[in-house]
């Protein structure tokens, strides 16, 4: 009898071990549920609110397109000089007419500040690759390839230029494919299928430098990129962080005032690359604001000079074009981890700034 006692008693001990094993499981498969459950919908509700915000970023853009109210007073210079809306429009964070939550960022970056590759002439784009091959110290035979080869490829025909580089080449590589032989390429990244393209432009953010879109031949540094600038002759790190912060101020009008910040040689470099134009493509860039705590920036600040306070380096992106104020954008490209260009605030101590 004790022996069937105590097998009775190890058999509901037993029992009470697996029925608490399976009780315990049972009761994380259902905490973890709920937890997938909750974060789905934050997820959900996150990404209404910011396509919402996306929605009213296009709004801000149709709006521009819109005759001024009358009475309505421009925004205006410590000099009495009218700055332009569209101005904005250079990758600052933006404050919409109609504001959306505060924790969404909204930056908008218009084309024309960007390097058009269908548009750059074949003067242009050697003075390009000279200045990334090292300007003056720069080997001709390297940029002279280098230029045969993005010529073959904008070209009509199948002919290879002398150093060029054609159907032949590209056909023997380990992944083979063909040249476009036209000169309107169909993305930004396409260039780095030219031979020497890709070492050429290693680190650069293509998408934040180059646009495919529109007709501009120039640049407008009102709206530049710094990816953008430092590509174009006569511009170095310098110059560029006194331009980014000089547009803060007041717009870059005229050459004479490009003449105030860039030396006489250098702007002679740049002059063939800079206008004052505008286009109706856009990359609009929308995503949740990360708080970075005071003690983390002043770390931050300990180690490089210049903080960007704003630490997000992926958001969702739309490429846009705006037809007018009564007719939605056309979208030409989403991309939901689209790689932001560089949003710092100036780089220069206000006693180095050169104007």
């Amino acid at each position: 009898m004790k022996k069937q006692a105590g097998a009775v008693i190890i058999i509901v001990l037993w029992t009470s071990v697996l029925l608490t094993v399976l009780v315990t499981a049972m009761a994380s498969k259902v905490r973890l549920s709920a937890k997938t459950a909750i974060h789905n919908q934050e997820a959900s509700m996150g990404w209404a609110e910011l396509m919402g915000v996306v929605s009213q970023a296009e709004m801000e853009l149709m709006l521009e397109n819109m005759p001024l109210p009358i009475g309505e007073q421009l925004e205006e210079t410590d000099e009495g000089e009218v700055r332009l809306s569209k101005y904005r429009f250079n990758g600052q964070a933006l404050e919409l007419s109609y504001p959306g939550p505060e924790n969404i960022m909204v930056r908008i970056y218009d084309h024309a500040g960007k390097i058009n590759l269908n548009r750059i002439p074949r003067r242009n784009m050697q003075l390009l690759i000279e200045k990334r091959l090292g300007g003056l110290d720069a080997n001709p035979e390297d940029v002279q390839d280098l230029l045969a080869a993005w010529t073959d490829w904008t070209d009509l025909n199948d002919l290879e230029g002398l150093n060029g580089a054609e159907k032949n080449y590209y056909e023997l590589l380990e992944q083979p494919y063909e040249p476009r032989n036209n000169p309107e390429l169909d993305t930004v990244e396409e260039i780095l299928h030219i031979r020497g393209f890709a070492e050429l432009f290693e680190g650069v953010n293509l998408n934040a430098a180059f646009t495919i879109y529109g007709n501009g031949r120039t640049v407008n540094l009102n709206l530049a990129t710094r990816e953008a600038m430092q590509l174009l002759p006569g511009l170095d790190d310098e110059l560029i962080e006194n331009i980014l912060a000089f547009r803060e101020i007041e717009d870059l009008q005229n050459r004479a005032e490009i003449a105030e910040i860039v030396p006489f040689e250098n702007l002679q470099e740049l002059s063939a690359w800079v206008g004052n134009g505008t286009s109706n493509v856009f990359s609009l860039f929308a995503y949740p604001v990360l708080e970075i705590e005071e003690t983390t920036l002043t770390e931050l600040a300990r180690e490089q000079e210049f903080v960007n306070p704003d630490s997000v380096t992926q958001a969702y992106m739309e490429i846009i074009e705006v037809r007018g104020f009564n007719t939605l954008p056309r979208v030409y490209k989403i991309e939901p981890y689209g790689v932001l260009p560089d949003t710092a605030p100036p780089r220069v101590h206000p006693e180095d700034l050169l104007f």
